[in-house]
């Protein structure tokens, strides 16, 4: 036996709308019966009311109450106005109830049926009674008048000599009801009509993007989604059609550094670098682009949602942070094994030439040269060995000034760098260290090489100041001076060069990612050294060497301030 399939949520949520349409016309309708009844009877007691005391007020009629046959004058004139004010009846009476005027004539004469007493004080009186007629609402209102002397004169004292009562049966009422309940329902109808149709509308749409799925399904659907979006380490971002956050993962939250509040928000309300807001703002998709944040790398992946109209934009997002420094750090160790072997190949060179004095008989000569090349390259090591006692930074610029040397760039470390080792805190990660110095060192060794080679300057390529640097003999070396030392709770990095220098209008350009003179898929060094400072807290500045070339001077905090 199959059981059948609950209700899909469009269904349920028909059947609900169409009962709760129902209910509210047929209330509506109720309500507005009761309330039509209520205004009618008032209205038909302010219009009695008036009527009654429209007549009791008629001198015509105190004075036809004063002769000997009253009804012969008060009865047609009675009628007409029944006829003209649109009531049932009107019945004027004596003070003792016996009828003068009646619409039925056979009831003239006979006592009043209704409650007098409140008129004979002097007062309006409504009320509902079931009479001659049946139920009525009516009203009696005193006539007032002159009590006459025996001579027929008035005795001057002015008192109650008739009554008026005006009324307008319940039936009457009734159908006035009945004719505007009547309408009502037409419109109720036309009202539940329209709103089934409307609801159906409504729902064949709902359940056309519901897919046909119930309450229960869509829940575990959503269970899983939310588990499933959660679970992902990768970022995951969704805008919609106006660029504001719609959905976004604790991936992304962490890679982009957003809080609890970002759903919602515009892009451009962020405070994502300019790059990485385009990317994200753009309405082709990107594919792999590499965008810095303040600490991290990240590739950015972006892919429109389209179904007729422009829905919004998935993003994914990569960290490559940890990537990136290895890809440094391997950068580096290929550098230093380059060297190594180049090192080692005019190692051999110069054995041959040792190997080949002393087999011509000129031993102290081989001496003499051995000794020099040995003293050479052991002045700078005894210097960078004898400042920095720092393992990472001392490899590193020994690596570098192999590198630089096979370039023809002289590598110099300033006198008065000194850094000790276990002065740097745990916080201040070795890795960062390596890629501020390693990449400035890097593009300092690229403008003095090309400076001192005659070629385009490194750096700039729009000084128009030095087309030709003909303050620059092409017989002085090239050279990049390194200074590092650690004082207070500062570390000082500085850098400086004699290539080219960059133009002063262009200082602000240098960190942007992308920003090269080397063409398309350059320009990331500078990005993570300013990256690389932000994470320890630090600053970078670029100014112009005394050598004419760039200077970068970098200042790291140290002791606690690094790890706040």
């Amino acid at each position: 036996m199959r059981i059948p399939r609950p209700r899909s949520l469009a269904g349920q949520l028909f059947a609900m709308q169409v009962v709760l349409v129902a209910v509210i016309v047929a209330g509506c309708a109720l309500f507005a019966y009761v309330t039509d009844r209520s205004q009618a009877e008032d209205t038909a007691r302010r219009q009695s009311t008036a009527t009654a005391a429209a007549v009791a007020g008629s001198p015509s009629v105190a004075a036809a109450i004063g002769t000997a046959q009253p009804t012969a004058t008060l009865q047609p004139y009675a009628e007409r106005v029944r006829r003209d004010a649109g009531v049932d009846f009107i019945t004027i009476m004596a003070p003792d109830g016996t009828r003068w005027t009646h619409p039925e004539p056979a009831q003239i004469g006979r006592t009043y049926l209704g409650h007098t007493e409140q008129a004979l004080r002097g007062e309006v009186y409504s009320e509902k009674y079931a009479g001659v007629l049946g139920s009525s609402i009516r009203t009696v209102v005193p006539v007032y008048g002159y009590g006459q002397d025996e001579d027929g004169q008035d005795a001057g004292d002015r008192r109650v000599i008739g009554l008026v009562s005006a009324g307008i049966t319940i039936h009457s009422i009734s159908e006035q009801v009945r004719e505007q309940v009547f309408g009502l329902l037409v419109v109720a109808g036309g009202a539940l009509a329209l709103g089934g149709v409307g609801t159906y509308v409504t729902n064949a749409r709902l359940r056309r993007h519901t897919h046909g799925m119930n309450a229960a399904e869509l829940s575990r659907m959503h269970d899983y989604h939310q588990a499933t979006l959660h679970a992902v380490r990768e970022g995951l971002l969704m805008l919609d059609g106006r660029r504001r956050i719609a959905l976004v993962n604790d991936g992304a939250r962490e890679l982009l550094g957003l809080d609890g509040d970002a759903v919602g928000r515009p892009v451009t309300e962020l405070g994502l670098p300019p790059g990485l807001t385009g990317a994200l703002l753009a309405a082709e998709p990107r594919v792999d682009e590499v965008h810095l944040t303040a600490d991290r790398v990240v590739v950015v992946n972006t892919s429109p949602v389209v179904g007729g109209e422009r829905r919004g934009t998935v993003v994914t997002l990569r960290d490559h942070t940890e990537l990136q420094s290895l890809l440094g750090e391997l950068d580096s160790e290929r550098g230093f094994t380059q060297a190594l072997r180049s090192q080692a190949h005019e190692a051999a060179n110069r054995l041959h030439t040792v190997v080949s004095l002393i087999e011509l008989g000129r031993a102290e000569e081989a001496v003499a040269f051995a000794t020099a090349e040995l003293e050479l390259a052991q002045v700078l090591t005894d210097r960078v060995v004898g400042a920095v006692g720092e393992p990472v930074l001392a490899a590193l610029l020994l690596g570098k000034a192999a590198q630089a040397n096979e370039r023809g760039v002289e590598l110099v470390l300033a006198p008065d760098s000194r850094i000790d080792d276990g002065v740097l805190p745990t916080a201040l990660s070795a890795r960062d260290l390596v890629t501020i110095l390693g990449n400035l060192i890097d593009n300092a060794v690229d403008a003095a090489s090309e400076a001192a080679a005659g070629g385009l300057p490194a750096a700039s390529p729009d000084r128009p100041d030095r087309p030709d640097r003909p303050d620059r003999p092409g017989a002085l070396r090239a050279r990049v001076t390194v200074t590092a030392y650690a004082e207070a709770d500062e570390l000082l990095v500085r850098v400086h060069d004699t290539g080219a220098g960059i133009d002063p209008a262009r200082t602000d350009d240098v960190f942007d990612r992308g920003w090269s003179t080397h063409g398309p898929g350059r320009g990331l060094g500078l990005a993570l050294v300013r990256q690389a400072v932000h994470r320890a807290h630090g600053t970078v500045t670029l100014a112009e060497g005394p050598d004419g070339g760039a200077e970068f001077t970098v200042r790291l905090p140290l002791g606690s301030r690094v790890s706040a």
